[in-house]
C-alpha cells in the first residue's frame, strides 16, 4: 500500500524508458531498420545515462 506514494528514483524511471526504446527498436526492425536504429541509439545514450547515476 505504501509504495502507492512512493516516488521513482531517476534510475528506475531511465530503465523504464530504455525498456520501452527497446521494446520499439525490437517492433520496428521488421519494418523500418533505420528507424529502429535510431530507437536503439537513444536507447543507448539512456543506458549511458544510467551508468553515470550508479
Amino acid at each position: 500500500m505504501f509504495t502507492l506514494f512512493k516516488k521513482k528514483s531517476e534510475k528506475e524511471i531511465l530503465q523504464k524508458k530504455y525498456e520501452k526504446l527497446m521494446k520499439e527498436a525490437h517492433s520496428l526492425s521488421t519494418t523500418n531498420r533505420k528507424l529502429s536504429d535510431t530507437k536503439v541509439f537513444e536507447a543507448e545514450e539512456v543506458l549511458k545515462q544510467m551508468d553515470k547515476i550508479t
